[in-house]
């Protein structure tokens, strides 16, 4: 059977992202809703069906990786690669020790480190130099309605713990940019346990770069910011004129 939930109460993210999650942009409602069963299982299924071929990326936080990894132990065989926008070597967001993903549950963080990948983690390390610039949002005005009714309002509306610039960092993307042009970033294998007990550290993940044991995971130690933004705003671009013909 599926073991209990491992979350614990956490912070509201609503303060960060807005209540849709996208700040104050506004999209018009899903032709969809939810599909039925557990994501879990849809994780599962996914993997299973077509090993060595999907990289998995995480960008929130791992309750739902270590369910699926406790229920399939052998999904980490299965996938290409796994990715996750979480964790610090240095301070964190929520605390002096802990990033917010990991802190959220760390008891999930634990398992999923011990699981038997190779975690490539793009922590606060690098995630914070990823700032969304003037400059930057200077050519995502230059999109259209992409740019002034998605990307600039989602923007204008993200309340980073760690930002009062109005330049702020954008942590999730960075997870993805990596899978699309793994060059941008620097790794450095790593040993890093995950902190579930401290009474002032509990979410750390506690990185160790000269381990005397098995590295448990690649971290990014370095981002080129000027080349991380040519991705995306290369990407975002390529999609601008469509979305300026609807209506």
């Amino acid at each position: 059977g599926c073991p209990a939930p491992l979350l614990r109460p956490a912070l509201d993210a609503g303060h960060v992202h807005g209540e849709s999650g996208l700040g104050g942009a506004v999209l018009p409602a899903p032709p969809h809703g939810p599909r039925d069963g557990h994501a879990i299982d849809f994780i599962i299924a996914e993997i299973a069906a077509a090993p060595g071929e999907i990289t998995l990326v995480a960008t929130g936080p791992l309750t739902n990786i270590a369910l699926a990894v406790r229920r399939e132990p052998r999904l980490p065989e299965w996938v290409r690669d796994f990715v996750i926008m979480g964790g610090s070597a240095g301070r964190g967001n929520v605390n002096p020790a802990a990033e917010y993903n990991i802190w959220a549950d760390p008891e999930a963080a634990a398992i999923v480190f011990s699981a038997g990948w190779s975690v490539r983690m793009i922590g606060l390390d690098v995630t914070l130099r990823a700032r969304a610039t003037a400059a930057v949002q200077e050519r995502m005005r230059s999109f259209g309605k992409l740019g002034s009714e998605l990307m600039l309002p989602a923007l204008a509306q993200y309340a980073d713990s760690n930002d009062s610039t109005g330049e702020p960092p954008v942590h999730d993307v960075c997870a993805v940019v990596s899978v699309i042009e793994p060059s941008v970033f620097t790794y450095t294998p790593a040993l890093v346990r995950v902190e579930t007990t401290g009474t002032w550290t509990s979410g750390m993940t506690v990185t160790d770069f000269e381990a005397t044991g098995s590295p448990n995971a690649l971290v990014a130690t370095d981002i080129d910011a000027d080349k991380f933004w040519d991705v995306v705003l290369g990407t975002y671009g390529s999609l601008a004129g469509s979305m300026d013909q609807r209506p």
